[in-house]
């Protein structure tokens, strides 16, 4: 968890951590708000190529960054806010199922406040899966501390984050779960679509807008994830009552690395890994061209 403890989060750590603060529980609040069923079955067995991940809405192909500028609502002032998403040649195995490895980066008023890796897998229905990430944050320039989980230990589950074929009208589903005390307990609704909408890489059609909350929150704090045909995320909003909780972002580059970016890309997400203490359980991300030759 970040270094705003209840209050901060990251692209995707949402609000959960936030809303867990409140301590209602997820099936009490599902009984409330009669959305869809707590969790989506998970088959390592519908996994096939996984790290392959060219979902219309949510495509990651290794090598790709995303740069993300807004602001974000602390303490009654809006803060700059920055977000590089680097979809890196790294492929994890988590709970029998290989994941492809996203570096985040992570900061405020132009300072890193927090890095994480992401863990991403695609199922043969094409529906891509969230299995884990590993939180590092930092204070000023000074290590914080560090929170992982990963589907499989611990409780965790997984859960979806863009469904291959979003929509409107369709229940609630669960984007995974972990206990305290990463409490994650995120969930995903088709909102709108068929939208437009213009940030600075662009102007898109076809726009899906899915809703995303915690089990404590329900309707009361929304964030809004904006996602174009063909490109993935491009604006995030937001709709509710807490105005603490107010974040916009939007796609400012997308930018193809070089291999030899690529190469230190990775190379500083293995750094990252290997400081989790948790994935002594699991086996180390690996490039994936060894991690298929397995």
């Amino acid at each position: 968890m970040n270094r705003h403890g209840c209050c901060g989060r990251s692209l995707f750590l949402t609000i959960s951590v936030i809303c867990s603060c409140f301590g209602l529980s997820s099936s009490a609040v599902m009984a409330r708000e009669g959305v869809g069923k707590q969790f989506d079955e998970f088959d390592r067995n519908n996994f096939d190529r996984s790290t392959n991940i060219d979902n219309k809405w949510f495509p990651l192909k290794p090598g790709t960054q995303y740069l993300y500028k807004g602001v974000t609502q602390e303490e009654k002032k809006p803060v700059p806010h920055r977000l590089v998403f680097i979809v890196t040649d790294l492929a994890k195995v988590i709970n029998g199922v290989q994941a492809i490895v996203v570096w985040e980066l992570d900061y405020k008023a132009g300072k890193m406040v927090e890095q994480e890796l992401v863990f991403f897998a695609q199922d043969k229905d094409g529906n891509v899966w969230h299995l884990g990430q590993l939180s590092e944050t930092y204070d000023e320039t000074e290590f914080v501390g560090a929170r992982a989980f990963l589907v499989g230990t611990d409780g965790a589950r997984a859960g979806i984050m863009v469904q291959a074929e979003p929509r409107l009208g369709t229940p609630s589903y669960s984007q995974g779960y972990a206990p305290p005390p990463f409490n994650w307990t995120d969930r995903g609704r088709v909102d709108q679509v068929g939208q437009k909408t213009c940030v600075a890489t662009g102007c898109y059609n076809d726009i899906v807008v899915i809703a995303e909350t915690s089990d404590a929150e329900g309707p009361k704090a929304e964030q809004l994830k904006y996602y174009a045909p063909g490109v993935g995320l491009v604006r995030v909003g937001w709709r509710g009552k807490r105005e603490k909780l107010r974040e916009t972002l939007e796609l400012t580059e997308i930018v193809k690395l070089s291999p030899e970016a690529l190469a230190k890309a990775c190379a500083d997400a293995l750094e990252l890994e290997k400081r989790a203490y948790v994935y002594g359980r699991t086996p180390p991300a690996q490039l994936m061209r060894a991690a298929e030759r397995q």
